[in-house]
């Protein structure tokens, strides 16, 4: 977590000697309030929300469990001088974040009212809709800078399958969104005509950390700890690449593209290590894989690298991304959260200025056809 999330930025800093232009793959746009979706919702979900709220695959009501989103998991200097949550006031975004790090492009990640976790599926359906009609009346249109996603809860397919061709005609939208936290493992048939849509698209999916399946957030069950908790979105992250790996999806939708946003990188090694050294005892079970786990990961797959591992020694950071490809990595600061990544600050060990280009910029420019 860098040291510096909570100094505001002055207007004179650059953000880098080369004036290499940054392209975040994981802004955090937010609702004012939840009636700003009534210009996109139905009557009927609007007296829906406003009588019953929303209902979640989680035992607390109205948050996320204590003391995540208090207050909202954001930086102490995100708060709008307007008023609202971080994230609600574009104006403040561009200046505290996009103008003074100098952001050429970021991709919206919208977790407001959970569309992946709601259990009301109509409901979910609804909100899924007004929230990314939202994107582009709020954010990218006003900001050409700020690239929308396709948000779809995962779990009703049939509905998923609807929106993502419904915005898809419009052009506007760089990825779809599913949630890690989902009914099942991500991997499973029930998922596949997502996947199937987005390779016909060309569209990359996105799987941002988060979400509630109902599910203890770890293989070991329920944590007494918030920073077992926050610990837990790469062992959910791992999961999910074993899961979409070994169950088939890059050996049958060959030209599919998947990033995993917010749940760093430092798992991928060890993960797909013992996915090869199974494959080779068990591989009599799994005869739809055609080729060695490792090679899916490193064709089919990028990661986004925030948080980023910080460890004593730098030079095991740099084993890692040697290991992992330079080209698999995504810049992405987490904007407004508490543990934002500077881009200026944010890889502590020696990149070369081609490396640097391709990790803040090039790598992204490319998967997602900026």
């Amino acid at each position: 977590m860098s040291d510096v999330i909570d100094r505001p930025i002055p207007k004179q800093e650059k953000p880098a000697s080369s004036r290499l232009r940054i392209i975040d793959c994981d802004v955090h746009p937010s609702l004012h309030a939840r009636s700003d979706l009534n210009p996109f919702l139905s009557r009927r979900w609007q007296e829906h929300m406003k009588t019953y709220g929303d209902h979640l695959r989680t035992p607390y009501i109205g948050t996320t469990p204590y003391p995540r989103s208090a207050p909202l998991i954001s930086r102490r200097d995100a708060w709008p001088p307007t008023g609202g949550p971080p994230g609600s006031d574009l104006e403040f975004m561009q200046k505290q974040h996009l103008d003074p790090l100098d952001i050429e492009f970021g991709i919206l990640q919208v977790l407001d009212l959970f569309i992946f976790s709601q259990q009301n599926l109509e409901l979910g359906a609804a909100i899924q809709r007004a929230v990314n009609e939202w994107q582009l009346a709020c954010w990218s249109g006003r900001d050409p800078r700020l690239k929308a996603s396709i948000l779809v809860g995962q779990d009703d397919t049939e509905a998923a399958v609807a929106e993502i061709e419904r915005c898809a005609k419009t052009g506007q939208y760089v990825q779809i969104n599913v949630a890690p936290r989902a009914n099942e493992p991500l991997g499973r048939h029930r998922y596949w005509p997502i996947f199937a849509l987005a390779e016909e698209l060309d569209l990359p999916i996105g799987i941002h950390s988060g979400g509630y399946g109902g599910h203890a957030p770890t293989g070991g069950g329920w944590p007494s700890y918030y920073t077992e908790e926050h610990q837990s979105n790469a062992h959910s992250m791992a999961a999910q690449l074993t899961s979409l790996v070994l169950e088939g999806v890059p050996e049958r939708f060959p030209k599919l593209k998947v990033v995993f946003i917010e749940g760093g990188f430092g798992y991928i090694p060890a993960t797909t290590w013992r996915m090869d050294q199974h494959f080779e005892r068990f591989r009599d079970e799994v005869p739809h894989l055609k080729r060695r786990p490792s090679e899916y990961v490193r064709e089919h797959f990028w990661f986004t690298t925030q948080p980023v591992e910080e460890p004593d020694n730098a030079k095991h950071l740099r084993t890692l991304i040697d290991w992992i490809g330079v080209d698999r990595l995504l810049f992405s600061s987490d904007y407004p959260h508490w543990d934002f990544d500077d881009p200026r600050f944010a890889i502590k060990t020696p990149l070369t200025e081609p490396e640097r280009v391709k990790i803040f910029s090039s790598n992204a420019r490319a998967l997602y056809k900026l």
